[in-house]
């Protein structure tokens, strides 16, 4: 089995390649950010120990995360966002070593796992690949306010928090470059994994 790491800064495309992949070749795709929201709600390994680093006041009626609530606690105090991160990161990365481990008992040959993060959160050694997904910098900040409604300041401040182009280009093992030709991004995928059994 191989595992794929994709990554990439934001309006850079990561949904749309994979959801090419996943439409065109036989794969298992897990996503760390929603698996991240999964393991914090009531129940999951995350829920406890993030009650009590934030406090209860960040429940809503129904005892689960008010994302705003958390989000205006991290506000206040920026070093609560690498504490959280120390909860929560471990924890998707024990979630998806055992799913990775059960993909391969079903004779999976070929998974995708995705994040923003993934190379902060030390996945460089858990994948056998990594592809970083990558645009212009001007046509992420139009894809951003035309799809997702940004604000120029918020996808600047949500760029500034993440690695340089540079930063994710030293750590790439494969790049797609996905810019406003989508069939020349559709190439880069197939010329990567045409080698593979996998293409449906």
């Amino acid at each position: 089995m191989k595992i794929i790491g994709v990554t990439g800064g934001v309006g850079a495309g990561k949904s749309v390649v994979l959801q090419y992949i996943t439409t065109h070749y036989e794969v298992k795709v897990f996503y760390a950010d929603t698996i991240a929201l999964e393991l914090q709600k009531k129940g999951g390994p995350c829920y406890q120990p993030l009650i009590t680093l934030l406090g209860k006041d960040c429940l809503d009626e129904s005892l689960e995360f008010n994302r705003k609530a958390v989000a205006n606690r991290i506000f206040q105090d920026k070093s609560l966002l690498e504490k959280v991160n120390a909860i929560v990161h471990p924890a998707v990365k024990t979630y998806l070593l055992k799913q990775f481990a059960l993909a391969e008992c079903q004779g999976v040959e070929l998974v995708f796992v995705e994040a923003a993060l993934l190379i902060e959160a030390g996945y460089k050694n858990v994948v056998d690949e990594m592809w970083v997904v990558c645009a212009e910098k001007e046509i992420r900040e139009k894809r951003l306010a035309e799809n997702r409604g940004y604000t120029a300041e918020r996808t600047r401040n949500i760029m500034q928090h993440q690695l340089s182009q540079e930063a994710f280009l030293q750590e790439a093992d494969v790049v797609i470059y996905n810019n406003d030709d989508f069939e020349h991004t559709i190439r880069q995928i197939r010329e990567r994994l045409e080698m593979y059994t996998w293409h449906n």
